[in-house]
């Protein structure tokens, strides 16, 4: 997946946008109740930082296997956020909240990187 113009993992759009989410997912989780600070906001807060860890360190690893595993870790971490995202709409922590952004966003995020470890996956080169 590394191109001419690719030189770093900051010049994944992947990369920027999971940096965008990581930014809204702490904007949301500070109105959530201070109980849940060592409960919810905690494990969104770890899922949401995971994406983009994991993209960077996948891309610096050099190899194609490498790349892939650790973008299927980023797409793990998505489901887990897309799960407590659900879990804390429910709760109804934050009915003043523009759900709408941070949905759309993660569901951006997921789309490419199933497509990047699609394409990673049918390729025979390392």
């Amino acid at each position: 997946m590394k191109s001419d113009f690719i030189q770093s993992y900051r010049d994944l759009i992947v990369w920027q946008k999971s940096m965008d989410l990581v930014k809204v997912i702490y904007e949301l989780t500070k109105q959530f109740p201070e109980t849940e600070k060592f409960g919810l906001i905690s494990q969104m807060r770890r899922a949401a930082v995971s994406i983009p860890s994991n993209i960077a360190e996948g891309f610096r690893r050099g190899a194609r296997k490498d790349y892939r595993y650790f973008l299927i870790i980023a797409f793990g971490s998505g489901a887990e956020l897309e799960t407590q995202i659900e879990i804390s709409k429910r709760l109804e922590f934050c009915n003043n909240f523009n759900y709408s952004k941070v949905d759309g966003l993660l569901g951006e995020i997921m789309k490419i990187l199933n497509v990047f470890i699609k394409k990673l996956g049918n390729s025979t080169t390392t």
